[in-house]
């Protein structure tokens, strides 16, 4: 028997659609973001903006029930240095339940003043998530298949407290963008420090700007791939028993400012689940600040 919607599942939902309509009362704004969906650039919100995003993961797992993840994203540029990030984050599975799965908040800062041939961006997350979470907003140690192969029932109620950590690298050359992130998670309940990676390179389809607003021009798309990973933890650093994942990536920014992304995503191994189909819709409310002054 295939689930029914829970009272958490009609949150996300009803969540995402308020989120995005109200985001369409204000001005937009193309965000600078690009079409990756585990890897980080060093773009970081412009300050006083205000990014809302829904992403979802489906999948269907090798001998495990299929699954949809979503997580609501909120994204604000403090300063021209610093960005902050608030992630709430659910999953729906097949012949099983739907749970609410964890909170994340995110920082990212820029300790340079200007973009070099390699910008640097230091990354710093707390994490509460339940062991049920399958959002794969990243894969981190000995991360594997398994782990969705579990029911709910036994996994949710296993709450882990971690911080996480990234380098994030980023160039950017005649409008190609190549991402580096080297991540290093750490579970708060006296667990070893575990390792991942995200490789990722992007380019719009055109650099040339047409002289009328339009839809489907091209300068409107960005394409590019990814890859990302495991890298094993503190005792067995490496690749062994560890999954990753590849797949071209594209996003396509509406004048109306809402941007769409997409990825098929493939397993390149057998601790991996054989695809992911990764969506995102996303719209950047510009000037956040100056709305509520107005509003007063």
């Amino acid at each position: 028997m295939l689930f029914r919607p829970s009272a958490h599942h009609r949150f996300f939902v009803l969540g995402a659609i308020l989120s995005l309509g109200l985001a369409f009362q204000a001005h937009p704004a193309q965000a600078q973001e690009k079409p990756y969906f585990v890897t980080y650039s060093t773009d970081l919100e412009e300050p006083g903006n205000l990014e809302i995003a829904f992403k979802g993961l489906a999948a269907s797992p090798k001998n495990a029930n299929a699954f949809a993840s979503h997580t609501l994203e909120l994204e604000y540029g403090a300063t021209a240095w610093w960005t902050t990030e608030v992630y709430l984050q659910g999953q729906s599975t097949v012949n099983d339940s739907t749970v609410l799965t964890g909170l994340r908040f995110e920082n990212r800062f820029k300790p340079l003043p200007r973009e070099y041939w390699v910008t640097p961006v230091l990354y710093v997350e707390y994490e509460r998530v339940s062991a049920a979470d399958k959002s794969l907003l990243e894969v981190m140690g000995h991360d594997s298949i398994s782990s969705f192969q579990v029911n709910n029932a036994d996994t949710h109620a296993d709450i882990e407290h971690s911080i996480e950590s990234k380098l994030i690298l980023s160039s950017n050359f005649k409008g190609w963008n190549a991402s580096e992130n080297f991540m290093a998670e750490k579970n708060l309940s006296n667990q070893p420090w575990e390792f991942g990676y995200a490789l990722a390179a992007a380019r719009p389809l055109t650099l040339e700007a047409s002289p009328r607003k339009c839809w489907l021009c091209l300068q409107n798309f960005d394409a590019g791939a990814e890859l990302y990973g495991g890298l094993g933890d503190r005792y067995s650093f490496g690749l062994k028993q560890t999954s990753h994942y590849a797949g071209p990536t594209v996003a396509f920014r509406t004048p109306a400012g809402v941007t769409y992304s997409f990825s098929p995503q493939f397993g390149l191994n057998d601790n991996s689940i054989g695809s992911l189909w990764r969506f995102k819709v996303s719209y950047e409310v510009q000037q956040l600040r100056d709305l509520f002054r107005r509003s007063k």
